[in-house]
């Protein structure tokens, strides 16, 4: 870390990758979790000798760095402290500010072979993650998830003891067989009998050490029936839907799942929902070397190595569904399980190492998808040859998810050019191309964050990050979180309130359409050229349509609040939103003013404030119940969905 990076830190206040510790007394007793943590999750930087007072971060030092340092590296090469050392030697640095010596160690994130990283010697007791209220300690599925990606055997190969042939559909098994014989009829496999052809496809196995034989993962997904797939993996799920209507109530316009009603393996799962994914797409009249006409472009082929994809990298173990869901104007798949390549690599091509290699090699005896990890980039080719935005691939962290959200839409089509320049005004001749493609982005992705616009442009991730910055400033778009977790989206995009969230699920591109009137109202800026708007200003009058507050976007809490209540509310808010550190006192008497009001939430507070709803309640909220000063509708239960605060 920089000293520049490390100012900037102190400014901003702990977030995702950046943890401040005091360490007056030696090493803090929480590190080593910290540690934990950020190698399990995605890095960060700790520094210790800043301590936290009244809200604020204080630099007060180390005293003895060099010995600091030294206790560190004793920890940390200790195995009965962290199993596993995870830091090299120029991770650990000693930095010099002011009068006062930090002590800053940067944590890499932890291959999915290391991972998990734990201590005292206790993977289901000792293993953390972060997330934005800081380090928490992982579940036991969790610790299993991680434990089951870093081994080198094929997480498909495993025997499911008291499982055999009569656990498999025949019907399925059939239908495979004969997809395989016409494809490859003179194929040797098609001479065995149905035993020895399923152990040759990796379906059924006999463990040479404990000479146990029966079926494996990859057969029984690939091939079961309902009730022994649920038998043996509780909470296997499939999922496709067809969210095509312009109705919002309407949540599917058709829905493919677990029901009763079909064998839901994975083979069935593909061949039910490709033909409903490709519906639609254009086909050009092309002919080939023998002038027969193609009947697929490679736009189809990309959906199928999406889909394809989807089924044999899962973690079929886990407990979240495979998701796939056709819009409009997007293809999204959700698939269990982290990426087990870096991202950068995946977007390069040329690396694979699949979580599930006998389900691959199913799926490539019958022509479906690529073993030379060539099969995202015949995605990414199909998509640029249509000039189409490029697919986004996020990890989530949390839920050890992994999602490709492929966007059938053209860069900056005609539509959202005319919703660019509604917001930004006449200033949006000015924007250069890399500005213009951040707002595109955060238009159709509903919230960006800098390593997402990176693989749209060359320009180096600092200047992506001043440019965003700016973006902020100027008001075209609102910011949350802070370091590597930072997300930025249009304003209020996804909604027309003024506390509304972001949904779980994506969301039809005309939600995902800000309108000039549905800028939040304390914007200092339009445009570059507009004054400060007065609050009296006719889009923030009460009847504005945008400030309704029956919306059916609202939660709970806020559900039928009055729009004066809106505006008085953003009026008292005005003071601290959209400012950076400001003293206690004054955060204080804003949160004290709003809440006399009404009952507010957590979330609701935060998106007033502009500042994480997590550092609210562990800076503010909790010594201002302590001390009387608020009340909390739900005692004693924090994380209660109905919670909300008021002044006493």
């Amino acid at each position: 870390m920089t000293l520049d990076q490390l100012l900037e830190a102190l400014r901003l206040g702990e977030s995702q990758d950046i943890e401040f510790k005091a360490a007056d007394g030696g090493l803090p007793r929480s590190l080593w979790e910290t540690v934990s943590a950020f190698a399990n999750t995605d890095g960060g930087t700790l520094v210790l000798g800043v301590a936290e007072r009244h809200g604020s971060f204080v630099v007060d030092g180390v005293r003895k760095p060099e010995a600091l340092l030294k206790a560190f590296w004793d920890g940390h090469n200790n195995p009965q402290r962290l199993n596993r050392p995870v830091c090299t030697e120029s991770d650990a640095v000693v930095v010099s500010l002011d009068r006062h010596k930090l002590l800053c160690i940067r944590v890499p994130r932890a291959s999915r072979q290391e991972r998990p990283v734990f201590i005292n010697g206790n993977p289901l007791l000792g293993t953390y993650k972060r997330n934005y209220e800081g380090d928490y300690r992982c579940t036991e599925v969790e610790v299993r998830q991680m434990l089951r990606d870093a081994g080198d055997e094929a997480l498909d190969s495993q025997i499911f003891d008291g499982f055999d042939l009569d656990d498999l559909d025949a019907d399925t098994l059939a239908a495979y067989r004969n997809r395989f014989a016409s494809r490859d009829p003179d194929h040797p496999f098609l001479a065995l009998n149905e035993p020895d052809f399923l152990e040759r496809i990796g379906a059924l196995r006999r463990d040479r050490r404990s000479g146990l034989e029966g079926l494996t993962l990859a057969g029984l997904v690939m091939f079961g029936r309902e009730r022994s797939l649920l038998d043996a993996l509780p909470h296997f799920h499939l999922d496709y839907q067809e969210q095509l209507s312009t109705d919002p109530e309407e949540r599917w316009t058709y829905r493919l799942t677990v029901d009763g009603k079909w064998a839901p393996n994975l083979f069935n799962f593909y061949y039910r929902v490709f033909p409903r994914l490709v519906d639609g797409v254009d086909v050009p009249f092309k002919l080939d070397h023998s002038a027969m006409r193609l009947e697929e472009t490679h736009v189809h082929e990309a959906l199928r190595e999406a889909l394809v994809n989807a089924l044999v990298h899962a973690d079929h173990q886990s407990s979240r569904p495979i998701t796939v869901i056709k819009q409009r104007d997007a293809f999204i798949f959700t698939n269990p399980g982290r990426l087990r390549i870096p991202k950068e690599q995946l977007y390069q091509g040329g690396v694979t190492d699949p979580r599930n290699p006998n389900l691959q090699k199913m799926f490539q005896m019958l022509g479906l998808g690529e073993k030379a990890g060539s099969g995202f980039q015949k995605i990414l080719r199909a998509w640029r040859e249509q000039h189409w935005m490029i697919p986004l691939v996020a990890e989530n962290l949390t839920l050890e998810t992994t999602r490709i959200w492929l966007p059938v839409a053209s860069m900056i089509p005609a539509d959202v050019e005319k919703e660019l320049r509604a917001v930004v005004g006449d200033a949006y001749a000015s924007l250069d191309e890399l500005g213009r493609v951040i707002l595109m982005l955060a238009h159709r992705f509903r919230e960006v964050g800098n390593e997402d616009i990176q693989p749209y442009r060359d320009e180096h991730p600092r200047e992506i990050g001043g440019r965003l910055k700016e973006l902020v400033g100027a008001g075209w778009l609102e910011k949350a979180g802070h370091g590597r977790g930072t997300r930025y989206r249009w304003p209020q995009a996804g909604s027309s309130d003024l506390f509304a969230t972001l949904p779980s699920e994506p969301m039809d591109s005309e939600h995902l359409v800000p309108r000039s009137e549905h800028l939040a109202v304390d914007s200092e800026h339009l445009t570059p050229r507009t004054e400060h708007l007065a609050v009296d200003s006719e889009h923030l009058t009460p009847r504005s349509e945008h400030l309704a507050v029956d919306s059916e976007h609202l939660t709970p809490r806020s559900e039928h609040l009055a729009a004066e209540q809106n505006l008085q509310l953003l009026q008292l808010a005005a003071e601290v939103r959209g400012k950076g550190k400001v003293p206690r006192d004054a955060m204080e008497a804003v949160l004290l003013a709003l809440c006399e009001v009404q009952w507010l939430s957590l979330r609701e507070l935060g998106n007033l404030l502009n500042r994480d709803s997590n550092s609210l309640r562990n800076h503010y909220i909790n010594a201002m119940l302590q001390d009387g000063r608020l009340e909390a509708r739900v005692p004693g239960k924090p994380n209660h969905p109905n919670q909300a605060y008021r002044k006493k």
